[in-house]
C-alpha cells in the first residue's frame, strides 16, 4: 500500500494532542485547507523538514490555513522533539498501532498531505521535496490571501529532495 494520492478523500483524523486535548481534521478543515504532516522523532529527514514546516505555520497558519503534525511517537518524546525544533503547530499522537498513518497508507516519513476544505487531498508528498513545499506554501498563501513569502532563505543549503 502506498500513501494516498492527490484527488482522493482524506480519512478523518481525531487523535489526542501532545497536551492530551483531542484534535480533529474535520474541525481544522472548517477554517480552510490543512497540511497534515506525518513524522517520527527519530527520522533524520523529518528533523531536517520540521523547521521549514514551522515557517509555513508561522507565515500562513491561523484563520484560513492550519498545519497539523501527526507524530508516530508517544506524547513525551513528541513534546521534547517539538521543543527542540521550536515547533508551535498543533501535534497529534498516532503511536498505538498507528491508526491514522495506516488509513493514509504511510510507508515513509515525513509524508505530507495538503487537504482542501472539502476533504480532498490536493497534494501528497513523501520525504522532503523542496518543490512540493514551495507548492504547498503557494496554496497556503492563496488560501490566506497573503502575498507568497519565500520559504527558503538566501544562503540556506536546501537539497531538491531528501528521501524519508
Amino acid at each position: 500500500m502506498s500513501a494516498l494520492s492527490a484527488g482522493e478523500t482524506a480519512p478523518e483524523i481525531a487523535l489526542s494532542s501532545t497536551n492530551g486535548k483531542e484534535l480533529s481534521l474535520a474541525e481544522a478543515l472548517k477554517k480552510g485547507p490543512v497540511l497534515a504532516a506525518f513524522f517520527k522523532v527519530s527520522c533524520p529527514t523529518c528533523q531536517f523538514a520540521m523547521p521549514f514546516l514551522e515557517r509555513l505555520h508561522e507565515t500562513y497558519g491561523g484563520a484560513n490555513f492550519s498545519l497539523l503534525g501527526i507524530s508516530q511517537d508517544g506524547a513525551e518524546p513528541t513534546s521534547e522533539f517539538c521543543a527542540e525544533y521550536g515547533l508551535k503547530f498543533p501535534t497529534m499522537i498516532d503511536d498505538n498501532g498507528y491508526p491514522a498513518s495506516n488509513q493514509y497508507g504511510i510507508t515513509n516519513v515525513p509524508t505530507l498531505f495538503l487537504i482542501a476544505p472539502d476533504g480532498k487531498i490536493q497534494n501528497s508528498s513523501v520525504g522532503f521535496s523542496k518543490a512540493d513545499l514551495e507548492a504547498i506554501a503557494a496554496a497556503a498563501a492563496s488560501a490566506t490571501g497573503k502575498l507568497p513569502a519565500p520559504l527558503f532563505k538566501a544562503g540556506e543549503v536546501v537539497p531538491a529532495t531528501k528521501s524519508g
